[in-house]
């Protein structure tokens, strides 16, 4: 072949590679990231045309905005961007079985009764747990604080008070004494896991909650976005 052949010919193979690389380059739209305190899982590369990415929130925060998104032709995103909101505790209910559902599959509960303030396991108990505030809410937990008996007792979650009347409903469906104090643990799904009668370290806690079925799973999505207590 002669030469001016063979250049036209590689010059013509060249644009043709080009082009059918252009043909075959994937299209992708803008990478999306995790909401504050909340997580993503996408599939495939993650941004790539169809690809759909999902999200959810650290225990104690509720999603808003769209749970899943998919990469559309167009490049762009599908749904609403998500945001994870500080979790909404209405203590003005009338029943306590309707304040746990507000926690089912979103927060553990460490429920702490004692008949008095002043008794001396629960201000132990307390004190074990303040400097512990970081490893709790990374096993997202609350504590519920039982206090008193009825009809001189108090309820309270954090900052909110709960009505003596649902403190007292609270004992009563979960069959906890009032007359000594008790810790009461309970899962993500409203299981009675373990039971206390004495203040529990919270190494004790942390052992037991990482064995829950829900917290491998946590710990492993924590991992990877680097979440972890000091």
């Amino acid at each position: 072949m002669p030469p001016y052949n063979s250049m036209i010919h590689a010059i013509s193979f060249f644009f043709f590679f080009i082009f059918f690389c252009l043909l075959l380059k994937v299209r992708r739209c803008v990478k999306l990231n995790a909401p504050d305190n909340g997580y993503i899982k996408c599939s495939g590369d993650g941004n790539n045309y169809g690809a759909t990415c999902e999200f959810s929130c650290i225990g104690g925060y509720e999603l808003q905005g769209s749970p899943a998104r998919v990469c559309q032709y167009n490049l762009g995103w599908s749904g609403v961007e998500p945001t994870c909101a500080p979790m909404n505790i209405n203590v003005n209910v009338r029943t306590a079985a309707a304040l746990l559902d507000q926690f089912y599959e979103k927060r553990r509960l460490l429920i702490i009764s004692t008949p008095t303030a002043a008794n001396f396991f629960y201000r132990m108990q307390l004190g074990m747990l303040q400097p512990a505030q970081c490893g709790l809410d990374l096993r997202h937990v609350t504590v519920v604080e039982l206090v008193g008996v009825f009809p001189a007792q108090i309820g309270r979650i954090g900052v909110k008070l709960l009505p003596p009347s649902l403190a007292l409903q609270l004992r009563l469906l979960l069959r906890i004494p009032h007359y000594n104090f008790n810790i009461v643990v309970m899962d993500k799904h409203g299981m009675d896991k373990e039971r206390y009668p004495f203040p529990a370290t919270p190494a004790e806690l942390f052992a037991l909650i990482d064995n829950f079925p829900l917290r491998k799973e946590e710990m492993k999505l924590q991992a990877e976005i680097g979440q972890s207590c000091p």
